[in-house]
């Protein structure tokens, strides 16, 4: 359906890109069927098949992607100190930071508008424990312990009730959602096909690590406003855990995971400075595809005439 040289010659991670919706829902689909607990079937040839030729798809992706980001990244410092700043930069100065469509989810959206957004965050997430799971095989052992800890964290330190995935899936129940693939935007699915992309692949471990100590470093801001929202407009407290938990948590996790895992890594191998960047860069693009077709959507009954002329 998608040819390998197409994808990386127009870059499918573009909106520009016409098939983008088919490629992100396919990829979508096909990361749910591949990560979900199996058991051995006789036609496992026919599966290895199919998996490599969704492989040379998502790849062609990513490549498309690096390549697009490659001059933001170029002068990247390869220093540990000096890379540090530069990546904690990214919170101010990043792609989709401060976007205003969270400012608005706290203080104006309806309970509808944010039963909405909710319904495509939930759809388009990779799981980040899982996600850290995936990374953290064979990396340096200082860093390897930190995502160790983050995921210790992330399972509820042992406890059920304290598992950050399940306490999603509790707000989405309480709400009455039902997010799925094929009623999400492309560009969730985007967001999700690529950290799991990055998860999945050795060779994009590095962009991995990146990627997800980015999402510690900028989501504080963001979902301490969707709390505040839901707050706002009635939602119990207990539907709010999730959010109100990682406004606090992510800002330690944020800490840790520059000191330990980015720092320990770039300064072990400087060379990995770059790949580090490109993930999070690349993360932190999706995120801001998201939030623009998100206030395109949300805001359309709001700013009717703006959305017209864009």
């Amino acid at each position: 359906m998608f040819g390998g040289e197409r994808l990386a010659r127009l870059g499918a991670f573009s909106p520009r890109f016409p098939d983008a919706e088919a490629l992100h829902r396919g990829l979508a689909h096909w990361n749910h069927q591949r990560l979900a607990v199996a058991t051995p079937s006789p036609n496992w040839r026919e599966d290895l098949d199919e998996s490599l030729r969704m492989q040379r798809i998502e790849g062609a992706l990513i490549e498309a992607f690096r390549a697009h980001v490659a001059p933001l990244v170029a002068d990247v410092p390869t220093d540990p100190d000096s890379f540090i700043a530069w990546f904690e930069g990214l919170k101010d100065h990043g792609p989709g930071q401060w976007d205003p469509l969270f400012d608005w989810l706290e203080g104006q959206a309806s309970l509808e508008d944010l039963k909405w957004f909710l319904t495509q965050e939930a759809a388009g997430e990779a799981g980040f424990d899982d996600l850290v799971a995936m990374t953290q095989v064979k990396v340096l052992d200082r860093a390897k312990l930190e995502l160790a800890r983050n995921y210790w964290d992330e399972m509820g330190r042992g406890k059920a009730g304290g598992m950050h995935g399940p306490m999603l899936t509790r707000t989405t129940e309480t709400l009455g959602l039902t997010p799925t693939i094929d009623s999400t935007l492309w560009q969730s699915l985007c967001l999700a096909n690529v950290m799991t992309a990055f998860a999945t692949t050795r060779r994009y471990v590095y962009q991995s690590i990146g990627a997800l100590g980015v999402v510690e470093l900028t989501a504080p801001t963001r979902v301490s406003c969707v709390d505040a929202g839901l707050k706002r407009v009635g939602v119990s407290p207990e539907a709010r855990k999730y959010f109100a938990l990682h406004a606090q948590l992510d800002i330690e996790h944020s800490r840790a995971w520059n000191a330990e895992a980015l720092h320990p890594l770039v300064a072990n191998d400087p060379n990995c400075a770059r790949f580090i960047a490109e993930g999070a860069v690349m993360r932190l693009i999706c995120g801001e595809q998201c939030f623009e077709t998100y206030r395109a959507h949300l805001w359309a009954h709001v700013h009717p005439v703006v959305y017209a002329a864009e």
